[in-house]
């Protein structure tokens, strides 16, 4: 009995509401690991473990040292964010592998259950035989337990994350990023992802067959996969799993696994809409480059700083203001110049302007995705948005495709993965840097979310996904109209997505003929609610604006902080129903889309006050509404609601509705 014990060992892990088990098997020295949900297994006997360069794989030849369980339960409160106060209530399995025989090497395993999903992660004690070390193989599995339906990217593509996520089975990917979402043959729901990204590699998927994922992690240009020094911790491979598509939506395990905030007064990150120079250079209307359409001169910015103080928007962003967006700069490399401007725009003078308006300049840092040119430039950037009163900035980093470009200490040009160690170590000195100068950050072509923004709230919002800008340009004429019902079940699972919402003129004439914005202009209010972003755009040309006042309206009125979020209801790729309330006040947003297929919902206002009476400012397609045919019929109407009220809501198709409820 005793050899058997040793031979074979196993030790579970229930969440605290007995929802979701981990069982731990240490099987001739192999540890694997397997995940049940209310007894329904999820994730068969799957592998654990590394290999090291230069040393035999750490995945066998294991005793178990120790195990060791704790209980945690708290409340915390976001600096803003979708849900104000968030649970964080696990149940926690440490297990201490120790090799056996001599110079035996040791390796941690800490696991977490929770309700709403699982996850773990590797930690490299300090120890004689680990000190530097190189990780050139991560050898953990998922592995499923059927052929489930999935919605994923394919990974090491030359556009990083910008296509549209393909609905498959399982068996018929190939490798692919996180994260990954899945529905299974009894509509149980999964998410895979990863927490707390902080030096280490980014994680994709590839599929080894057999129903079983394996992780795969972006290299570096040496072909090694992480380079680290112990006492060291992975990220957390998390698994999000829920009953309903929609609970994947509001589970808050990404955000659980990361640390509180590092930054001790956050009273300068604020939640907020902006405007800016930047549809028209997408419209061909204005450039970046200088010359005559140039988009960036101090007439233009003046011009939208004035509209911005008019409608209440806190932020104007200025693309194309510096030296270096002349001639081919995405292919040529390190040519911007963070500091200085072309001649015809008056940066010190543009941001005393908007200061006397009641408004901040949003800041611009193009990197061409030429990194230490961009590091070399940072801190001197950074101070001058500081002393100009910029709060928030936004950074790009398009480049050469998928890699980045810098040279080495001989002056050798390498090429990085825009999503390997070397960048994800980028990121994190940027995100740093910029909150020591009191500055947020909106990411474009970057790293996608790990749940970072808790220990770093300034880093607010990315894109990492194909946004509004593929309206106007796109190969397909427009993001097809169910894009954005696969992003909320996906992409957004990640964290906040700055899609540059607020595109009025959904045809896009006279600037651009064949591409349009492919919904109704109920529905493009609704992403307001649907998609969220704390830094949220009003995308469109101020002159458009005027022409659609109604819908207008509702882009002033809505908020960006929320208390509480809601799912009413939601399938991927088809429709979302999402509530969410206004932090601090007693109002209510909704927001309603659907893609190609029209709908009718009942959604009941239960979440209102009982007792209270509140006005619905309902903005609906209206009955002749059609994304082809009539996408402009909207309908503005007011009705008296409480919390018996059931709201009937009428979806064209490729519709929406948006809806903000105030009480009386």
């Amino acid at each position: 009995m005793n050899l058997i014990i040793l031979l074979f060992q196993v030790h579970s892990l229930l969440s605290p509401g007995g929802v979701n088990a981990i069982t731990f098997t240490l099987k001739d020295g192999a540890p694997t690991y397997a995940v049940d949900r209310m007894k329904r297994p999820v994730l068969l006997e799957s592998a654990l473990g590394f290999e090291l360069s230069g040393q035999g794989p750490l995945d066998r030849g294991f005793r178990i040292a120790d195990v060791s369980r704790s209980s945690f339960d708290e409340n915390w409160e976001q600096v803003w964010g979708e849900q104000r106060l968030i649970r964080n209530q696990y149940n926690e399995m440490r297990v201490t592998l120790r090799e056996t025989g001599d110079n035996a090497r040791t390796l941690i395993v800490v696991f977490r259950a929770y309700d709403d999903g699982v996850a773990f992660r590797y930690e490299f004690p300090h120890q004689p035989m680990i000190r530097d070390f190189t990780i050139t193989n991560e050898k953990t599995t998922f592995a499923l337990a059927g052929n489930h339906t999935t919605w994923s990217i394919d990974a090491y593509q030359w556009n990083r994350f910008e296509y549209f996520f393909e609905e498959r089975p399982l068996s018929a990917l190939d490798t692919v990023h996180t994260p990954v979402t899945m529905r299974t043959a009894e509509d149980l729901y999964l998410s895979f992802h990863e927490a707390a990204l902080v030096d280490y590699s980014t994680m994709t998927l590839e599929n080894i067959g057999g129903n079983v994922l394996k992780a795969n992690l972006m290299p570096w240009a040496d072909g090694t996969l992480v380079k680290g020094s112990a006492p060291f911790k992975t990220p957390w491979r998390t698994l999000q799993i829920s009953d309903t598509p929609g609970g994947l939506i509001t589970s808050y395990l990404i955000l659980n696994l990361n640390e509180p905030s590092k930054i001790e007064d956050t009273s300068w990150i604020r939640p907020a809409k902006y405007v800016g120079i930047w549809w028209e250079m997408h419209l061909d209307k204005a450039t970046w480059g200088s010359g005559g359409k140039h988009g960036a001169t101090t007439e233009n910015a003046k011009r939208y700083i004035d509209f911005a103080a008019s409608n209440g928007f806190p932020h104007v962003l200025v693309e194309g203001w510096n030296l270096g967006w002349d001639g081919d700069w995405y292919r040529d490399g390190a040519v911007f110049d963070f500091t200085q401007a072309y001649p015809d725009f008056d940066l010190h003078g543009v941001a005393a302007y908007a200061k006397e308006k009641g408004v901040m300049l949003m800041g611009h840092h193009e990197t061409s995705a030429t990194i230490l040119h961009y590091e070399a430039q940072m801190d001197s950037a950074f101070a001058l948005y500081e002393r100009l009163g910029v709060r928030a900035v936004k950074t790009g980093y398009v480049g050469h495709g998928r890699e980045i470009k810098w040279f080495n200490a001989a002056g050798e040009e390498q090429r990085e993965w825009h999503h390997g160690q070397f960048m994800v170590r980028h990121h994190q000195k940027v995100v740093e840097l910029a909150a020591r100068h009191g500055i947020s950050l909106n990411v474009h072509e970057g790293l996608k979310d790990t749940g970072l923004r808790r220990t770093w709230p300034n880093l607010m919002t990315r894109e990492v996904a194909i946004g509004q800008e593929y309206n106007a340009w796109g190969s397909e004429k427009g993001n097809p109209p169910n894009h954005l019902l696969n992003v909320v079940f996906t992409r957004s699972l990640a964290g906040p997505f700055d899609y540059t919402p607020g595109v009025l003129h959904l045809t896009l004439e006279p600037y651009r003929e064949g591409n349009r914005v492919k919904h109704t202009l109920a529905k493009e209010l609704s992403l307001y609610i649907t998609i969220y972003s704390p830094l949220q755009m009003a995308a469109d040309l101020p002159e458009n604006y005027s022409k659609y006042p109604q819908a207008f309206r509702f882009i002033r009125d809505v908020a960006t902080d929320w208390d509480t979020t809601l799912v009413v209801n939601g399938s991927i790729g088809e429709y979302v129903t999402i509530a969410r309330k206004t932090r601090g006040q007693d109002e209510w947003f909704i927001g309603s889309m659907t893609a190609e297929t029209g709908r009718v919902f009942d959604v009941p206002l239960h979440f209102l006050t009982p007792g209270l009476t509140y006005t619905a400012q309902i903005y609906r397609d209206g009955d002749a509404a059609d994304w082809v045919t009539n996408p402009y019929d909207l309908v503005v109407e007011e009705r008296l609601v409480d919390a018996t009220t059931i709201l009937k809501m009428k979806l064209a198709p490729g519709g929406g509705q948006a809806v903000r409820i105030v009480r009386n």
